[in-house]
């Protein structure tokens, strides 16, 4: 790593010295090759590591030094140059590939009972071959939810990129699959070892597409006017099999190797072995790739991703879809002994997770009022079963996301449902349409209050603009006691539509007023709930400004932008006196957010509110924990403007109070690591994040050093 460093120096200092423009033919064609091998090797770092050893601009500058000697000595120009990776002029169609040995599709497995019967299988199976029955390891690989794809390497570069097809016959990819940045154009990772890197060599693999850069892609195209992509799998089968790759080349694809399709040499003898070899020759796996001795053990890998495979946070957390676990027989002798049946082979079977999705039809489109004005569209389904949940309602996000897939009410639709996120129609089934079918408008007064609907200019959202919409209001009011806000404990969903059904409350400032009579003659309440309420109203007065400024629901308001607003306004009264341009300039806080705020304080009837608040005995002064951050004693700058990531659980810390206190003294929290990360605080169980800093050499702290550290800023 080292010499990658001093060497990329040295060809930078060379280049400095002497402009590529000026470069004779012997001179270029050593120069090109020195250089093609230090860029592929800077990209294998930042591309598949995530660990960059030099500036994005020093990497930018020999990328653009290769491509002019490209262009000045086109002679000497490499099929694996990593500047091929812009891809080409558009395709008529693509090409067909036949496959040296088929592409299999994989037997699946539901339960435990049938995983166990797939071990057994092939148990009996080795033990009629071989005369007694062996001991064999599995190998358990996450089944990524993407395209599957053969790369035939030669001599170490890649020279076709095939789709699956029909497992016979696939299609040649070979321009789209260059753009990808996963995809090494030849083989070696950071050092290319001849000795490693066979004749020929046969990657089979999954390309995906992360679900956050999913989320942006989808952005970027309703931006653009374009159709966006349904799912993760979808935007990469669609991003892939573009006919202009300079298409494919703008799509942030990814990719995971995970089993040979042939090769020369001396090749691995097991599949955990395949595994650890493509690593060391610069093909991306999967990290969750477990060996296991025994099927107990391969069962509760299983068991253990069903219960987390969507998790936000912790060892779990993944930022790509996976819909099950590919259990292979780990020694290859044996996976060759048991063979194949028509169209998939023995020595592996795939452990598909519950679904997620189904199709139900769509009895109709209702709005709801959110509890700031948004109205939001929700699908009455006719009911099914997603998961082992029954599932009769559904989120269909805003006017634009039902006309744009064309979702009509008596639609059969395909609808998904991920953990505890809301079920969400994904699109119609237009083949199954009998004709009866009706096209929704969206209504133009609001279905609560009956007030005109108004949709802001660059906005997909309408909204009611009636402050005293009573579902705005019970929205609000939940929103206000829930636990990030005023943690008003005991006042949920229910019981904020019973104080406001019954009149106790029209205002939040009401809660203030409510007493142990008015509480009492309430359904289902008894002296003793009575109480419990009062004493959470109680503490309510007293909590932090930032609490209160978030539990508002003023529009674009969330948790952290209250607390970066608290930190520059020591109270209520000099937030409502700040303007667009002061709340602008505050660390965070962009130009929309900071008219939100003044246009909410513009309105007479909440600052109404913030009187009455203010007399009933609610905190409106930041207290000390919100203060602004402290001066550091000069040298003393090890948290001021650092990025903390928390992972695991520390010993006496909360990760919320550990996030304030860094917060305090200068510092930010994310929620993932990246090569922006300065420390990551570690605690007991870290996970994959603990993983990632120590890839990108980021410091880690435990508790204890983290203290220290805060310490020393006071």
């Amino acid at each position: 790593m080292h010499q990658l460093v001093e060497a990329t120096r040295a060809i930078q200092q060379y280049f400095d010295a002497h402009p590529a423009a000026g470069l004779g033919f012997v001179e270029a064609e050593a120069r090109m090759a020195e250089l093609r091998e230090i860029v592929r090797a800077l990209g294998y770092h930042y591309y598949v590591l995530d660990a960059p050893l030099v500036a994005d601009v020093e990497y930018d500058q020999l990328f653009r030094t290769l491509q002019v000697l490209e262009e000045r000595f086109p002679a000497f120009i490499s099929a694996d140059s990593p500047t091929k990776r812009v891809g080409g002029a558009p395709l008529d169609r693509f090409e067909k590939v036949p496959h040296e040995a088929p592409m299999l599709s994989l037997s699946n497995a539901f339960d435990e009972d049938e995983v166990r019967a797939w071990y057994d299988r092939c148990g009996r199976a080795l033990e009629s071959t071989l005369g007694e029955r062996p001991q064999f390891a599995v190998t358990a690989e996450l089944k990524i939810d993407g395209l599957a794809v053969s790369l035939r390497y030669e001599q170490g570069k890649l020279e076709i990129a095939a789709t699956r097809g029909d497992g016979e016959v696939g299609e040649n990819i070979t321009r789209n699959v260059q753009t990808i940045h996963d995809i090494p154009l030849r083989l070696g990772g950071e050092h290319s070892q001849s000795e490693i890197i066979p004749d020929r060599l046969e990657v089979r693999g999954e390309i995906y597409m992360r679900k956050s850069d999913f989320e942006q892609l989808n952005e970027q195209l309703l931006a653009a006017g374009d159709k966006s992509f349904a799912n993760p799998r979808n935007g990469a089968a669609g991003s892939l099999r573009q006919l202009d790759s300079t298409i494919t080349a703008t799509r942030p694809l990814r990719f995971f190797g995970y089993s040979m399709g042939g090769g020369t040499g001396s090749l691995p003898d097991t599949q955990s072995q395949v595994l650890s070899w493509f690593r060391s020759l610069g093909i991306p796996t999967n990290p969750h790739a477990h060996r296991f001795e025994d099927i107990d053990s391969v069962v509760a890998f299983c068991q253990r991703w069903t219960a987390h495979r969507d998790a936000e946070e912790g060892p779990f957390a993944l930022d790509y879809e996976i819909d099950g676990v590919v259990l292979k027989v780990d020694e290859i002798s044996y996976q060759e002994l048991l063979g194949a049946r028509a169209n998939a082979p023995r020595w592996a079977v795939a452990f598909k997770f519950p679904a997620r999705e189904a199709t139900t039809t769509l009895l109709d489109i209702i709005c709801n009022v959110g509890r700031t004005g948004v109205i939001k569209p929700e699908a009455v389904l006719a009911p099914v079963e997603i998961g082992g949940v029954t599932v009769s309602q559904a989120t269909l996000h805003n006017e634009d996301y039902i006309v744009s897939r064309d979702i009509r009410i008596g639609d059969t639709v395909l609808v998904k449902r991920a953990g505890d996120v809301i079920p969400q129609v994904l699109r119609p089934i237009p083949e199954a349409r009998s004709g009866n079918e009706q096209e929704w408008q969206m209504q133009r007064t609001c279905p609560a209050c009956s007030t005109p609907l108004v949709r802001l200019e660059g906005e997909a959202d309408w909204y009611c603009i009636n402050i005293e919409c009573p579902a705005q209001f019970i929205r609000l009011l939940e929103h206000y006691a829930s636990r990030s806000a005023m943690d008003i404990e005991g006042l949920g969903a229910q019981l904020a539509v019973q104080l406001v059904e019954s009149g106790l409350v029209a205002h939040l400032s009401d809660l203030y007023n409510l007493s142990m009579n008015d509480l009492i003659v309430l359904e289902g309440f008894a002296e003793k709930k009575a109480a419990n309420l009062l004493l959470g109203i109680e503490a309510s007065r007293h909590r932090p400004l930032s609490r209160l400024v978030f539990g508002l629901g003023i529009r674009h308001v969330g948790k952290d932008a209250a607390e970066r607003l608290v930190a520059a306004n020591s109270s209520l009264a000099k937030l409502k006196a700040a303007t667009v341009e002061q709340l602008a300039e505050i660390d965070g806080i962009g130009p929309i957010t900071a008219q939100s705020v003044v246009d909410w304080f513009a309105v007479e009837r909440n600052t109404d509110l913030v009187h009455l608040l203010e007399q009933g005995g609610v905190n409106t002064n930041r207290l000390p924990g919100e203060a602004p951050t402290p001066t550091l004693k000069e040298g003393s700058s090890e948290v001021m403007g650092k990025t903390f990531v928390l992972t695991g659980t520390l010993p006496t810390l909360s990760r919320s109070e550990a996030a304030l206190r860094i917060k305090q003294k200068g510092g930010k929290v994310t929620g993932s690591v990246s090569k922006k990360t300065d420390f990551v605080v570690a605690g007991e169980n870290p996970g994959s994040k603990l993983e990632k800093a120590g890839a990108l050499g980021i410091a880690v702290l435990d508790e204890e050093a983290l203290l220290r550290i805060l310490k020393d800023t006071e």
